[in-house]
């Protein structure tokens, strides 16, 4: 049997800053290694640093923190095929587990009981091409599909996304703009314009701290 261990990049405490659960205390596992390389991504430090850690020192480590919402991120952390399995544990330990993936790897081993946060990315970004659609099928009621929008032309693809998927009360749908390219009133202008059914939501981490700040 494989051990199990993940490649760890930081395990921190902060506040979620995106999604539902923004403003809630959480602790984040960011693991190591991403098999995207969007054009904004504002953790390139994750692609290669990192360390090999055993489950259970990982949860000696969340356990200092006295939370219970924890989320796993990245890099992308459906690279490590090990996060199924910790996910898993979490969740039986009686975690509330997020994770954000980009949505290109598949999601539907994930536990029924972690929240999916799926980041479909965006032409802009330059990884719209390694959406992998099949995913959206599997996505809950609770879990949360994200785009992250760099231009008004990304803003009508999400539109065609979302109709030609029939996404609308599937799932949360949430519209952010990637920080500093895309004017926020911008992007709420069109939303109201269109009465999308989505969530605006800010990055609220990168307004409290400085953007490029780690372990926040």
């Amino acid at each position: 049997m494989k051990e199990n261990v993940l490649k760890v990049n930081e395990i921190y405490f902060s506040i979620q800053g995106e999604g539902t659960a923004a403003g809630l205390p959480c602790v984040f596992i960011r693991l190591t290694w991403c098999n995207l390389r969007c054009t904004y991504c504002d953790s390139e430090y994750s692609f290669y640093e990192g360390k090999n850690m055993t489950f259970d020192e990982i949860l000696e480590e969340v356990k200092k923190y006295n939370c219970e919402l924890v989320e796993l991120t990245g890099g992308e952390p459906l690279v490590q095929s090990k996060s199924i399995d910790f996910m898993k544990t979490l969740c039986d330990l009686g975690y509330k587990v997020l994770i954000e993936t980009g949505g290109s790897l598949p999601v539907k081993n994930i536990d029924p009981r972690v929240t999916v946060i799926m980041d479909l990315k965006c032409p802009s970004s330059g990884m719209a091409h390694k959406n992998r659609l099949e995913n959206l099928q599997y996505l809950k009621k609770n879990d949360e599909l994200k785009f992250v929008i760099g231009s008004l032309e990304d803003y009508e693809w999400c539109k065609k996304i979302i109709e030609k998927h029939n996404l609308t009360g599937k799932c949360e749908i949430l519209f952010s703009t990637v920080f500093g390219k895309l004017a926020p009133v911008d992007l709420v202008n069109k939303i109201l314009e269109d009465n999308l059914k989505v969530r605006f939501q800010l990055q609220m981490h990168k307004f409290i701290w400085a953007p490029d700040l780690r372990g926040v």
